[in-house]
Order: C-alpha cells, then structure tokens, then sequence
C-alpha cells in the first residue's frame, strides 16, 4: 500500500509493542529475559522486531533518535502485604493480584500454551508442581529482574519520516498496532488480528482489510522460518561447493563474489 502511494508520502509512523500483562510475568520477570546483564535489553530481547518493522517501513535508516523507560511496577516495593516470595506459599493476595501464577496459567488463554516452558508434564499436578518449586511461581514482586517494563522512542530517519514506538507490559491483549500517517490518508493495523484499515483524506473512503493469520507461532513466522531453513542449508552448502576454485574459497560479498584468502587443501565438504 505505501509502494502504491495509497496514502500519498509517509509522514508519521506510531507503533506500539503490546507486550501483555501476563507475557510480562512470564518471559521477563520470571522467566531467562527477566535480566539485561544475562540476556539482552528489552529493546533487543522484545523489540528487535519493531525496530526492524520501523525501518523497513520507512525505508531508510534512523539518523537521530531519544527513548525513554524503566522498570515501575515488578518491584519489591510494590509487593502486596504479606507477599510471599512464591504464589502457592499461601499469598493473602492471591484473589486480587493478576499475576498469581495459576490464575495465568489455567486461566488466561493466550498463556496456556507457556505451560510447555514450565514442565514437560502438561497435566494441572506437572503444572502445579512446576509452579511450586521453579521459577514461574515465583512472586512477580519477588524477582531478580531489572529489565524494563515500559519504554518509549522517538525516531527520526534520514527522509525525514519521524516515529514513535511504545513497549509496555500493560496491555490485555498481546501484539502490535501500528498507525501510518501520510499526506493523503492513513493506515491501521493490529498484527495480533490481521486487521489492516485504509482511509482516504479526499473521499474519506474506509477500506477494512481481514488477513488470514495463523493462530500461533508469530503470525505464522515460526513455522516459515523452520519450512525454509532446509532449503536454505542446501543452497548454502551448493554454493560452498561452487565457490572452490583450485583449492582457494571465494567469498560472496554485497557487490558480488570475491576472491577470499582463505586456503584449503582439498575442496570442501558439505558439513565444512
């Protein structure tokens, strides 16, 4: 729709990363993202995809940019009166605090297939005594993380398109919206939905848009990336094989093959 000039030239560009409250507890408070010093910043653990999208989408790069965050909420002082340090050691607030374990993992839909990272054993006693001894019962308030759990940014690229990207962990529903703004109209979008939504300055036409996303596994991403991967492999080691000549490896760059100074005795073989 942009390369159509749909909505004229891109102006203005608003994402915002719904983490969701509970994905939150999950992979960044309890779980092995929950510390930047052992994994990565939030930006890079989370949001590496939005900042590839924004990039993409304005089709430059970003030439000044400021961002602001912090982590507010999972924090001991913030625990409830009488807060163990894990859910199932008889917390007083277990029928008031949204992140007791259980009420994520047996109620809340879009986190019942999360069970898999706690236990092998996907039955409510495996689960249940996951929860009693591993780290995703812990009590939120208790943890050792210190990622963030809200973060802003504001971007501006080198054709002068300007962008805002928000993460927070405060959001009901997981996955991305994203507003783009151009001199002759808009777009919508929800990713999570697969709902795209057109408008047009001029005649003030609304165009609704209803992909076909599957259920799971980023969009679809997963299952896309694994369904590639072999033949990637193959075309890999094809053009490894290829690109011997008289035991000397020649190197492909972004301007076309090199030579390398990379000598081998024999050709080499298709594991190498």
């Amino acid at each position: 729709m942009l390369n159509d000039g749909r909505i004229g030239e891109l102006v203005t560009i608003d994402m915002i990363e719904n983490v969701g409250y509970w994905h939150q507890a999950h992979s960044f408070v309890r779980s092995n993202w929950s510390k930047a010093g052992e994994s990565n910043p939030m930006i890079m653990a989370k949001s590496c995809h939005d900042m590839d999208i924004l990039v993409w989408l304005a089709g430059a790069d970003c030439s000044h940019l400021t961002s602001y965050g912090g982590l507010k909420h999972f924090t001991k002082e913030n625990a409830p009166e009488g807060a163990p340090l894990r859910c199932l050691d008889g917390c007083p607030a277990r029928d008031t605090c949204a992140y007791y374990a259980p009420d994520i993992y047996f109620g809340v839909e879009d986190a019942r297939g999360l069970s898999l990272a706690l236990t092998n054993d996907d039955s409510v006693e495996g689960i249940m005594e996951a929860l009693r001894i591993g780290p995703y019962g812990r009590c939120v308030y208790h943890c050792d993380n210190d990622v963030v759990d809200h973060q802003v940014v504001a971007m501006e690229f080198e054709n002068r398109i300007t962008a805002t990207f928000t993460m927070t962990a405060f959001t009901t529903d997981g996955g991305r919206t994203v507003k783009l703004m151009g001199t002759k109209g808009q777009i919508r979008a929800h990713m999570g939905k697969g709902v795209i939504e057109i408008s047009d300055f001029k005649t003030g036409r609304v165009e609704t848009i209803q992909l076909s996303m599957a259920a799971h596994g980023h969009g679809g991403g997963d299952r896309g990336i694994m369904k590639d991967f072999p033949g990637g492999a193959r075309t890999r080691r094809r053009e490894e094989r290829e690109l011997v000549v008289g035991g000397r490896l020649r190197a492909k760059s972004r301007h076309g093959v090199r030579r390398g100074a990379i000598q081998t005795g024999s050709p080499l073989r298709p594991n190498s």
